[in-house]
């Protein structure tokens, strides 16, 4: 079945549209880069939402003074706005991929093999505010935190081959390294071993005529100047190729191995990156004139305007791209028009709050009253009741904290209801309150004080109970509920069977 597009836009792209608007907003990239520039790498980093997890004199007692000159000059290098923008994401709102540990770039010279500077995610649980944070990687048994669920750095999402994607120096080779001046690309191979098609591939991100030379990257960072690789399509779909080449004077080509290995060799053969294995979003957005140059990072549209023009549709949208932006910007008008006792009625921001201009306070008081012993509103105080309560800019401030831009969120609301209003019972005030909720949960996780998502405590209760370590819950009324329809709902063989 084809995926449901709507407004003739793939759901994928829909969603990189909306990453693209709320995910980074440009205040971050303005204070990131200024902080950047003089050489504050701490100061951007916490202006894009990232804690260090490191100490510079630490790693230079521990590893010597050219490991931690190295270091600082990638941390100098990094533009951490740079690395938001392209960090991982999941469907359908956006948000950044849970509970991963990215590689950002390798370090030999130590005993238990080379040192990672890498990026963590916290899990679903605990990502409010959208905030990551940057650490060391030392190998095995180093010390990462305990309560991370995925501590190890994952070979299918990794940036040590890409730096492009998060060094400010090196920013210029996305153009060519993302295939914006070669053709598009031709869908994928079929993968080994499996007669259907996967759901992923009726989606057309995937970058097939860079495969060949970045899989030359990943085998040379491998050790291995030819050999085989896998490429993940889906959850339970890979393709298996081999890079091939009659000798180093030659362009390496791809081609389908030709043995069936079995899994276990497959399992060990080096992944191609998702950053490789996929077209860039951004380019995606340009060729479909759903975004402009304008509106993505400084250092993503200079790249790629500077390989030439990349879609006539995207220039020809920017007539009405700029039009919406323009129609974002708030006006010195009154913001809405009430009929209210037969006449047009004002409703603007006077001192800080949202108020009927054409009412007197006297008047106003005597309404307000009269509401609350029970009487009936004006029509100029219901509209006002019910743009504090679930105003039209709700979607635009629900998808701000989404994201973990509480300050745009803030913005908004303020420019809408004034600095001093005071909110009223509602889903705008619902929403406000469920975010701030949420960064507890994040700063409890980050101390470590839950190491686990609470619904993960039935199997703990059980073992303190007199059961094993780790033994699987009975479904009782234990149970939280979200737990028993995952387990509850799962199809049996033998109902398959009948």
């Amino acid at each position: 079945m084809a995926p449901h597009v709507a407004n003739d836009i793939p759901p994928h792209l829909s969603m990189w549209q909306r990453v693209r608007e709320y995910a980074v907003p440009p205040s971050m990239i303005e204070t990131a880069t200024a902080r950047r520039a003089v050489d504050d790498w701490a100061g951007a980093c916490a202006a894009a939402r990232i804690d260090v997890d490191l100490d510079l004199r630490a790693v230079r007692d521990r590893h010597g003074t050219e490991f931690g000159t190295r270091l600082r000059a990638d941390l100098r290098r990094l533009a951490p706005d740079l690395l938001r923008w392209h960090m991982p994401r999941i469907a359908p709102d956006g948000r950044l991929r849970p509970g991963l540990t990215l590689s950002l770039a390798q370090y030999g010279g130590h005993d238990t093999g080379p040192v990672r500077l890498v990026v963590r995610t916290p899990p679903a649980w605990a990502d409010a505010g959208q905030r990551m944070s940057l650490a060391l990687w030392e190998g095995p048994g180093d010390g990462a935190p305990g309560h991370h669920p995925h501590p190890h750095p994952e070979r299918r999402f990794r940036l040590d081959l890409h730096r492009h994607l998060w060094d400010a120096a090196r920013s210029g080779e996305l153009a060519w390294r993302s295939g914006a001046v070669g053709t598009p690309a031709d869908p994928p191979p079929a993968p080994q071993g499996h007669s259907e098609q996967p759901a992923g591939l009726l989606d057309p991100p995937w970058a097939v005529a860079n495969w060949a030379a970045e899989a030359e990257l990943l085998l040379r960072a491998e050790g291995r100047p030819r050999g085989a690789f896998t490429v993940r399509l889906g959850a339970r779909s890979r393709v298996v190729l081999e890079l091939t080449a009659p000798d180093d004077s030659h362009a390496p080509t791809l081609r389908a191995l030709r043995d069936t290995l079995p899994p276990q060799e497959v399992a060990a053969l080096p992944v191609l990156p998702e950053a490789a294995a996929r077209l860039l979003p951004d380019l995606e957005l340009l060729r479909a004139g759903l975004v402009t140059a304008g509106r993505l990072h400084p250092l993503v549209a200079g790249a790629l305007t500077a390989a030439g023009p990349v879609s006539a549709a995207g220039s020809a949208c920017a007539a009405a791209d700029t039009a919406s932006v323009l129609r974002r910007v708030p006006e010195h008008r009154d913001p809405h028009r009430v009929e209210c006792r037969g006449e047009i009625h004002r409703i603007a921001l006077r001192n800080g709050v949202l108020t009927a201009v054409d009412h007197n306070p006297a008047e106003l008081r005597r309404e307000e009253l009269l509401v609350a012993l029970g009487g009936p509103a004006l029509p100029c105080l219901r509209a006002i009741d019910a743009v504090h309560r679930n105003p039209e800019a709700l979607p635009a401030v629900r998808e701000r904290l989404r994201h973990g831009d509480v300050a745009g969120a803030l913005a908004v609301v303020e420019g809408l209801l004034g600095p001093d209003a005071v909110l009223r019972d509602g889903p705008l005030r619902e929403e406000l309150e469920s975010a701030a909720a949420r960064r507890i949960d994040h700063g409890l996780f980050r101390s470590g004080l839950v190491a686990v998502h609470p619904a993960a405590g039935t199997a703990g209760s059980a073992s303190a109970a007199g059961r094993t370590e780790g033994h699987r819950p009975r479904l009782d009324r234990r149970v939280p509920a979200a737990m028993l329809s995952k387990r509850g709902g799962r199809s049996r063989p033998r109902t398959g069977l009948r």
